[in-house]
């Protein structure tokens, strides 16, 4: 695949305190063969002011607009603009996600090994605050939890999917061109209404087997979400939003 046209899409929400150890994350990259494009979520805090310094002596980094507040939304006009401009190949994180320095050289690994939707091993982030031993374990016990559950549930099971629910963070994949507009791509929804790289999973399982997960990318997401609605409001959130809270948008 040596005409990989290679972006990665960061759909960013008020995270003007945050999102710049994100973009020198991807800066590091081993592999700099890729565009950065931001999709600034009608953020109210600088966060666009952030990615615009940030950009202004990297002619990589993009940064675009969606005035419709939703991580769905967001990540789908992200997706579709660098398609437009020619992606061959997508790859998306969050504003709050620290991808390792091989993720973008392991996901295109991946890609050439034939997987057309890759899903990345998540594990938590240790610089955000100071994390006990135990706690080091709990956001993959989530993730191996809620990819357990969504094994049996019924919304994932149907008899036209090509094959089996396989647990894909929005925050750590990547998926081809081709595939996401053949499937319909993320939803554009909010956050508190659908989970959308769920959505996106199972769109992708109607269409191809091609799919599964590289441990060798990994990125390193917050665990702020976690330490706001505790481990069971934490399960609960990711199992079909059973838990709710009045604010779900953790900074």
């Amino acid at each position: 695949m040596s005409g990989m046209r290679l972006w990665v899409v960061i759909p960013a929400y008020n995270e003007a305190g945050g999102i710049l150890e994100t973009l020198r994350a991807l800066a590091g990259q081993d592999d700099p063969g890729f565009t950065l494009l931001v999709v600034d979520n009608a953020s109210t805090d600088g966060t666009a002011a952030v990615v615009e310094r940030f950009a202004e002596t990297r002619p990589w980094v993009t940064l675009i607009a969606e005035p419709v507040k939703g991580t769905g939304a967001a990540a789908d006009t992200g997706m579709r603009h660098a398609i437009a401009q020619g992606a061959t190949h997508l790859l998306r994180t969050d504003a709050d996600c620290l991808p390792r320095a091989d993720w973008v050289r392991q996901m295109r690994r991946a890609f050439e090994g034939g997987l057309e939707l890759v899903a990345a091993r998540l594990l938590p982030r240790e610089d955000e605050f100071p994390l006990k031993h135990w706690e080091r374990s709990l956001l993959p016990a989530v993730v191996t939890t809620a990819a357990w559950f969504g094994r049996f549930r019924p919304g994932n099971r149907d008899k036209a999917y090509l094959g089996p629910y396989v647990m894909t963070p929005g925050c750590a994949m990547g998926i081809t061109a081709w595939l996401y507009l053949r499937s319909g791509g993320f939803p554009r929804t909010a956050i508190e209404d659908v989970h959308e790289d769920r959505a996106l999973v199972n769109r992708v399982r109607r269409v191809t087997r091609a799919y599964g997960t590289h441990r060798a990318a990994v990125v390193h997401g917050s665990v702020r979400r976690l330490r706001a609605y505790g481990l069971i409001g934490t399960l609960g959130w990711y199992a079909d939003h059973r838990h709710r809270p009045g604010h779900v948008d953790i900074r």
